[in-house]
């Protein structure tokens, strides 16, 4: 029996390695000849470069970059082989980072994530894989274009500031000293928004209101967005502003797209297509995944659904095991979901990083019995036994 595991990470409790290894732990004990790989499963936010670093065997990276308020934040990205950099925005200019009561995105800035990507090049990178959710900003990625040389300037020729409080004090742009090495690199994006650079459906009126922008500072930011849109457009000659995604992060979509070629992807599909090929696909028998609250979100498009999906492509037996169930609606690529918890307890203990490993082993070892008795007696069967 061939069988890959790639259980999301169950947040809180265990990371998806954790969680895989524990699967597979429980399988052997039930099949000792079974073969087993664990994959790391991430959907391109909270979590990605811890789960692909560790699962992929890459090298963690950890410095001192400007955060979204302008003071020194210490941050982490991965680099996997071949010089792949794995970066999350959220570790330079993430929400988490602002106290609740200094949240502003007219101030915060996405500097720090230039001076990610500025250390990955040092190191000899080309390639990154950019997850950009959970942003503070809506400074439409200047602060990040600036850190990599790129100059934004007024009338007067200075600069504008590193965040969204001048994008419409925009001049000229200047790209004479944006960093070289840039033109030799790919950039993919791990989003999942499809909104706009502006508008009614963009980056200030959808999502600043949740980062402390009330009415007013959401125009004032809309339009701000507008004129850098417009000032982008006469300097690059083309217009990425409704762009599906060019609204993500606070307008760093756009950045990314406009100034550095990027492409935007799903991130589940993007982490997907990293670790789960289809000469791998089409060596299993069995598919394990998974995650913490397995319910009706889950089919809309995160990982466990992704990964479901691709196994039935190759016509694999897909199983999902979670911490909760709370939905009875039948996946059409799942063939049974199994909650791990082996009795009433509370939220606090199940999620206990212990009790939680051991119970995936529990789980995994009973269904994986259970599997192993249907094939023998299938086998007998055929063998008129």
């Amino acid at each position: 029996m061939h069988v890959i595991i790639a259980v999301d990470s169950f947040k809180g409790s265990m990371t998806s390695l954790q969680a895989g290894q524990a699967v597979k732990k429980g399988i052997l004990t039930s099949i000792p000849d079974a073969d087993v790989v664990v994959r790391p499963v991430a959907d391109g936010g909270e979590g990605t470069v811890d789960s692909l670093t560790e699962g992929m065997q890459g090298e963690m990276v950890r410095l001192s970059v400007t955060g979204p308020m302008g003071d020194p934040v210490m941050a982490q990205y991965g680099i996997l082989a071949d010089h792949v950099a794995v970066l999350e925005m959220a570790q330079a200019a993430g929400l988490p980072l602002v106290p609740e009561e200094k949240r502003n995105p007219l101030l915060m800035t996405t500097y720090g994530v230039g001076e990610m990507i500025l250390d990955a090049l040092d190191r000899g990178c080309r390639s990154f894989i950019v997850g950009i959710g959970g942003s503070a900003t809506n400074d439409g990625g200047t602060g990040m274009l600036s850190a990599l040389g790129f100059r934004f300037k007024k009338e007067d020729g200075s600069c504008i500031a590193e965040n969204a409080a001048e994008l419409d004090q925009i001049s000229r742009i200047d790209l004479t000293m944006a960093d070289p090495r840039l033109a030799d690199c790919e950039f993919k994006i791990a989003c999942d928004v499809t909104n706009p650079l502006c508008g009614e459906n963009g980056a200030s009126a959808v999502f600043a209101p949740q980062k402390g922008a009330d009415e007013i500072m959401v125009k004032r930011l809309d339009q701000g967005l507008a004129h850098y849109a417009q000032k982008t457009a006469e300097s690059l000659r083309r217009d990425e502003r409704d762009a599906p995604g060019a609204g993500a992060a606070g307008g760093l979509g756009f950045a990314f797209v406009s100034y550095l070629q990027a492409k935007l992807v799903s991130g589940v599909d993007l982490i997907l297509d990293m670790v789960l090929d289809d000469q791998e696909l089409d060596w299993a028998d069995v598919i394990v995944t998974g995650e913490g609250r397995f319910d009706a979100q889950t089919g809309m498009g995160k990982a466990p659904y992704g990964i479901a999906k691709r196994g039935k492509e190759h016509g694999c037996l897909v199983l999902a095991l979670a911490g909760s169930v709370t939905t009875s609606e039948k996946s059409p690529y799942l063939d049974a979901v199994f909650s791990i918890q082996q009795g009433p307890v509370s939220l606090k203990e199940a999620m206990q990083t212990e009790a939680a490993c051991k119970n995936m082993e529990l789980t995994s070892r009973q269904v994986f019995g259970l599997l192993k008795y249907m094939d023998c007696n299938r086998i007998a069967k055929i063998d008129g036994s």
